[in-house]
């Protein structure tokens, strides 16, 4: 019969040996490399004032007035005037449309549809 040994030692100095070893390698490589992402980012824009003439403001309110360069019109009138008003202004000028949180969306929509159909091509709304 074979003698088995009762006690067996568990022989770990090899495995410290590669562990240190690669602990080195490890302590020496990750300083010297290097990862560049080359991003390339968007212009940024210069904010446009409100109170700036290149711009013109448009406003409605809970009643469904329609404020323009100090004048107050309805839903019903304000396309003609508006129309009426910009004829020989620069169409490549912004036109905020600034609208009350509590009227009906289709209004908002309404505005700025009206505003794109008198050529304006820069129409955007105001978030406050």
């Amino acid at each position: 019969m074979y003698a088995w040994d009762e006690d067996p030692d568990l022989n770990i100095t090899p495995l410290i040996d590669v562990m240190l070893v690669l602990m080195a390698i490890f302590m020496i490589t990750i300083p010297v490399m290097q990862y560049q992402e080359q991003i390339e980012l968007p212009e940024g824009s210069q904010s446009l004032k409100m109170g700036d003439e290149k711009s013109l403001m448009v406003e409605i309110d809970r009643e469904l007035n329609v404020h323009y360069q100090n004048e107050v019109y309805t839903l019903e009138t304000f396309p003609d005037a508006f129309t009426l008003k910009t004829g020989d202004m620069d169409k490549t000028k912004a036109v905020y449309v600034n609208a009350d949180k509590e009227i009906a969306y289709e209004n908002v929509i309404y505005l700025l549809k009206v505003v794109k159909q008198s050529g304006f091509t820069k129409a955007s709304l105001l978030t406050l």
